[in-house]
């Protein structure tokens, strides 16, 4: 099976046209964001300017271990998603509710459209997308009774 075409954001590019559905697959190194409607879907990458920061803690150092969460990463995550309609933010670790944080703090706009934050491991690409599709087939039925 063939993998999605992927296309780098490195800053401020024009991003994506306009599509209904965005799903964010997140850690502290890469965010991989899928646009998608019925018929088209695009994939982008966004890399954190930490993407190679390991942090390894030691005994009485006093400190958490853990990197600062790079805002500049979560804000480039969030232009890639900020014209989208529903939004589902998935990953293996914490980098998923910092973004989903950071979002509702900096962008209540955009909080106001996340359907649900999920834990996932590290999927292909197409299962990432089926699971995206199976997820807003059953969101958007529900959505459609709670509006409608």
């Amino acid at each position: 099976m063939p993998r999605i075409p992927i296309t780098q954001i490195t800053g401020d590019d024009d991003l994506m046209t306009n599509h209904h559905h965005a799903m964010v697959w997140i850690d502290h190194q890469t965010a991989k964001v899928f646009r998608f409607n019925d018929d088209v879907n695009e994939t982008s990458v966004v890399h954190s300017t930490h993407a190679h920061e390991h942090l390894h803690h030691k005994a009485n150092s006093g400190d958490s271990g853990h990197a600062a969460v790079d805002k500049h990463f979560l804000e480039r995550v969030a232009a890639a998603i900020a014209h989208s309609g529903a939004i589902l933010i998935v990953g293996p670790a914490s980098a998923k509710t910092e973004l989903h944080t950071h979002l509702k703090l900096a962008h209540p706009d955009i909080a106001a459209k996340i359907s649900a934050v999920e834990t996932i491991d590290h999927p292909t690409d197409g299962q990432l997308l089926a699971h995206a599709r199976h997820f807003f087939r059953a969101d958007d039925r529900m959505r459609s009774q709670i509006h409608g």
